[in-house]
């Protein structure tokens, strides 16, 4: 879970997190946070190297401060290990300073929120409403949960270190993946069956320590916002989804390299049914095309009325190259309704 609030001098004015989705281009489609800045819209990352606090009196039944100082530091090592990805975070030490308070500083600690139902932890941002500049990003934990640290997991308690994998994702930008399956569960919730992305929006159950390593969506993601040397040899796939002649907006896509069985996803982000996925390796994948009608669509996209779920899952009728260094080429896909 993540949120923007964007400031100007002193003025804080908090709004909802928006999705990249004014325009596509090879290479920068999967699925970032975008803000709104001097009317464009600016892709939500960090141009200096990422300091962050941890509170000093964080720490609840079976996590210690430095049980919590240790854990974070080793998600937020996770995506500064990625190969082909230059992003690389900075512990600045202890604060007395709380998470979600506009003050210059990116703190991470336990809050408790127990009228957050299902809300595991949350991150946000403090952006520059002018400039778009990334200033601050804050996650806290809900200590109304029970938590482990526990090398195998824990019965009955969350994992740390993979809820802050996801959470630290966020805090370098990332949105969140669709590359899971989930079941509805009678309360209303649903429960995780299987992911292919650490961003994937859903936890797995208290006791699983499933999430704890990066898949090839979270890889992609990150070296696409953040790419190094390495990443100049991916490929991206673009082109549009249509049904009945119209674009479909919000479809998912998805590239699977026929060479490894990864995926990569993306979607359909305009009315014209345009979409591009980078960071692929080069050579051929296969692409599937799917609706979001297992989803909880507002994890996705800030406007989720507009999505188009009303069709059938479709794939296309042949191998799609990517090239080194450059895209595919446009690819059509028509979709049918259900």
């Amino acid at each position: 879970m993540s949120a923007v609030r964007t400031t100007r001098a002193a003025a804080r004015v908090i709004v909802a997190a928006a999705f990249l989705a004014s325009h596509v281009q090879p290479a920068f489609a999967y699925l970032h946070y975008g803000v709104p800045a001097n009317g464009t819209t600016v892709t939500l990352k960090w141009t200096q190297t990422p300091r962050y606090y941890v509170n000093a009196q964080t720490a609840v039944d079976g996590v210690s401060n430095a049980d919590f100082q240790a854990t974070v530091a080793k998600a937020f090592a996770t995506w500064d290990a990625v190969p082909t990805s230059v992003l690389s975070h900075q512990f600045a030490g202890l604060t007395s300073a709380e998470p979600g308070v506009d003050d210059g500083i990116s703190v991470l600690g336990f809050e408790m929120q127990a009228d957050l139902d299902r809300v595991l932890a949350s991150t946000d941002y403090v952006v520059d409403e002018v400039t778009g500049q990334l200033l601050e990003s804050d996650i806290f934990f809900n200590s109304a949960y029970p938590w482990s640290i526990a090398a195998n997991g824990e019965s009955g308690k969350y994992d740390l270190q993979s809820i802050a994998l996801h959470e630290t994702g966020h805090f370098s930008g990332l949105g969140h993946s669709a590359l899971g399956e989930t079941t509805l569960l009678p309360d209303g919730g649903r429960q995780v069956i299987s992911a292919e992305a650490v961003m994937f929006p859903i936890a797995y159950p208290a006791g699983s320590i499933a999430a704890r390593t990066l898949k090839a969506d979270d890889i992609a993601g990150i070296s696409d916002l953040y790419p190094g040397a390495a990443a100049a040899s991916f490929g991206s796939i673009s082109g549009h989804v249509t049904a009945n002649g119209a674009g479909v907006f919000g479809a998912h896509v998805v590239a699977i390299d026929a060479a490894t069985g990864q995926m990569v996803g993306g979607f359909s982000l305009d009315a014209k049914g345009d979409f591009s996925i980078g960071a692929l390796s080069p050579g051929p994948h296969l692409l599937r095309v799917e609706p979001l009608d297992d989803a909880d669509l507002d994890s996705f996209f800030s406007n989720p009325s507009a999505v188009d779920v009303n069709f059938q899952v479709a794939f296309v009728d042949r191998v799609i190259i990517v090239p080194s260094g450059a895209d595919s080429g446009i690819v059509s896909i028509a979709v049918v309704a259900k």
